[in-house]
């Protein structure tokens, strides 16, 4: 039999999420956000539970064919815009609209030989110093595009870099309406954290929202507020079975570098996940789980191919009893990819997408 750990991407969660994002922002079109293959979950499998979005937004080119040959005839953003010249005329093929940062794409444009203008959107660096035009001197850089035959409707859009903290968005709006004043074309502003944090402040002032990460089901502003908090269902799963038990005693230890050891007598499973599966190794001992649905905890370091969990106050469970390693277990009971990627160090957006290509997934609705 195939070894015991699977993925499953919930379609019905995809589907409540955008719904969630939409309901913030009520008079914007959306953007659902699929760049890393749909942030680890396979743009094929979250296809059917965004299809009700407005556009999608990504960044490779294989990835807008991917779109496309799904039978996607709408909207497709390339958030980074063409990497060279011959890029545009894959964006002519697939009717993709893109991005215009910086003067180099704006002289790929001026040499592009195309039968149809093209749609773009026009970045401000409003703050991120990332990509974009400074504030000065995007009027210049939209009156270049302008007069290019190349170019059709020029939209205007920026990207908010402390829109999930304290600092707010209020600096970054200010400047990018300084700069746009007067200037035609759709505003897209709000990444998830904006749409769900800030919307009096900048969805109702801009035409196209791009949530990401709150698709998915994870908390843009996590731990200041839960996914639970912003309505938002886990659109991924991740579970192993426990596949060996062991029984310690005192001062036994658990794992590579004896980094838990017993003060009591414990029972604990091995569970088929490790850090090839995608599992974070940096796991410390406490990281939460649930074992047939019941919250516990990891023991010891993660290896390769397992870890440890306690099943010390868990009679019940033994082999083949079901791991929760972050999602929805089968009773329903909910452990949020935050909280693992707490325990980890990091965020949710990097457990999505770390996600081994080993692990088997499968779509449910």
């Amino acid at each position: 039999m195939p070894r015991p750990i699977q993925a499953t991407i919930h379609t019905a969660a995809l589907r409540h999420n955008l719904g969630a994002a939409r309901q913030a922002a009520p008079d914007a079109q959306a953007w659902a956000v699929i760049k890393a293959n749909a942030y680890g979950h396979g743009i094929e499998r979250v296809f059917e539970g965004l299809r009700a979005a407005d556009g999608f937004a990504l960044l490779d080119l294989s990835e807008a064919e991917r779109v496309r040959a799904l039978g996607w005839r709408g909207p497709i953003l390339l958030l980074e815009g063409a990497f060279e010249a011959r890029d545009l005329e894959l964006c002519s093929r697939l009717h993709l609209w893109h991005t215009v940062h910086c003067d180099e794409q704006i002289d790929m444009l001026a040499l592009h030989k195309t039968h149809e203008p093209h749609r773009v959107f026009l970045k401000m660096n409003s703050g991120m110093n990332r990509l974009g035009f400074a504030p000065q001197r995007y009027r210049s850089a939209w009156t270049r595009l302008n007069a290019l035959p190349q170019v059709d409707e020029i939209s205007l859009i920026t990207h908010f870099s402390d829109a999930d903290g304290d600092k707010g968005i209020a600096e970054q709006v200010a400047l990018f309406e300084e700069a746009t004043r007067d200037l035609p074309g759709e505003r897209s502003l709000s990444n998830s954290a904006a749409t769900l944090r800030h919307a009096q402040e900048a969805s109702v002032k801009a035409d196209w929202i791009r949530p990401g990460i709150a698709l998915y089901g994870s908390s843009p502003d996590f731990p200041a507020h839960s996914a639970a908090d912003w309505d938002l269902q886990p659109a991924m799963s991740l579970h192993a079975n426990i596949i060996a038990l062991q029984q310690l005693q005192v001062g036994d230890s658990v794992g590579y570098g004896s980094s838990f050891v017993a003060d009591r007598p414990m029972r604990i499973g091995v569970v088929a996940c490790g850090y090839a599966d995608g599992y974070p190794r940096i796991c410390p001992t406490g990281t939460p789980v649930l074992v047939d649905g019941v919250r516990s905890r990891t023991l010891g370091r993660v290896s390769m191919d397992m870890l440890a969990v306690d099943l010390s106050d868990l009679p019940e469970a033994g082999m083949g009893s079901r791991v929760t390693l972050w999602g929805r277990a089968a009773n329903g009971a909910v452990l949020s990819i935050d909280e693992v990627a707490q325990a980890a160090g990091t965020v949710g957006y990097e457990l999505m997408c770390a996600l081994s290509q080993r692990v088997p997934v499968v779509n449910e609705d």
